[in-house]
């Protein structure tokens, strides 16, 4: 019996490879790509705008021969609009607040009292109003709180005072809290839901009462989402110009409309409202910055 012949093995070809300081950037080309056009190239003609001393529509093509300078931003902490810029962290402030304490106890609802298959359909009907505009939403709540509204009907009803609410700050606070409750119940369900249950019947077992169980192990648990879902709110809550604006009348003056304004309502100084918004861009930089460094390492040492 003859042995079997081995065919010759196939030549072997030389392989292309990239270097290896190539290869991440070719996967992180595309992104890359889409950053710097949609991102990094507007804030960039924002940071320019900024330094053109009022700077018009018509004038961004003569830009050149108008000057830079940073009087828009010495503008922009003077008295008057330095009110403005503390109206509208107090108001993100307490949006975020009202929002934690009202999400909280729903999110810890749906994440532990909620069957599991019947979660997703609550989480689903209580978002449920986000899919409709934000503007027709505020426009709800015009016809809520307004004078002759549903509110005051039911007051009257009740035998109860009317209450003007429209145009206030009390009524810019609840289109606030009510535009972005729902961001705040989807984070912190997500971290409730990864709760450790045996942490929870050990603290029992150790004698814990139901208060000492939600500060000491609870809380310390869910931190990175309340802080995220906190953080989420504010951020949102500082950037929107429609309650405010629709809600609050002439006593809803907020660091967004104000920018809403210099671009498009008459004063039309875009030099300036680009100097408000790279201000609000480096304040909300700061604030997730923080976060991402401090956040979880605080959550452990609780």
């Amino acid at each position: 019996m003859s042995a079997p012949t081995l065919s010759p093995p196939a030549p072997a070809y030389p392989t292309r490879r990239l270097p290896n300081w190539l290869e991440p950037m070719v996967l992180l080309a595309p992104g890359g790509l889409w950053l710097a056009v949609f991102l990094v190239a507007p804030v960039g003609i924002i940071l320019l705008l900024s330094l053109a001393p009022d700077i018009k529509p018509d004038d961004f093509n003569r830009l050149a021969e108008i000057g830079l300078g940073p009087g828009n931003y010495l503008n922009v902490f003077s008295p008057i609009y330095l009110l403005v810029i503390w109206r509208s962290l107090l108001l993100a402030f307490n949006s975020a607040l009202l929002c934690l304490l009202i999400g909280f106890p729903v999110a810890y609802w749906i994440a532990v009292h909620i069957p599991k298959r019947w979660q997703n359909l609550v989480l689903l009907a209580f978002v449920l109003p986000l899919w409709t505009s934000s503007l027709l939403r505020t426009y709800a709540w015009i016809t809520i709180l307004r004078p002759s509204g549903v509110l005051n009907s039911l007051l009257g009803v009740l035998g109860l005072p009317a209450v003007q609410l429209l145009n206030s700050y009390t009524a810019v606070l609840i289109g606030v809290t009510y535009s972005f409750l729902p961001y705040m119940v989807l984070v912190l369900y997500a971290s409730v839901e990864k709760l450790d249950r045996r942490l929870l019947e050990a603290a029992a077992d150790l004698g814990a009462n139901a208060t000492q169980t939600f500060w000491r192990v609870t809380v310390p648990q869910t931190l990175p989402g309340i802080a995220a879902g906190s953080l989420l709110v504010f951020i949102t809550s500082l950037g929107d110009f429609i309650n405010p604006d629709l809600l609050g009348g002439t006593s809803g003056l907020t660091v967004a409309r104000l920018i809403q304004n210099q671009f498009l309502g008459a004063t039309r100084n875009w030099g300036f409202g680009s100097a408000l918004s790279m201000v609000l861009i480096l304040g909300v930089a700061i604030g997730i910055a923080l976060l991402l460094k401090y956040g979880d390492r605080k959550a452990a040492d609780i």
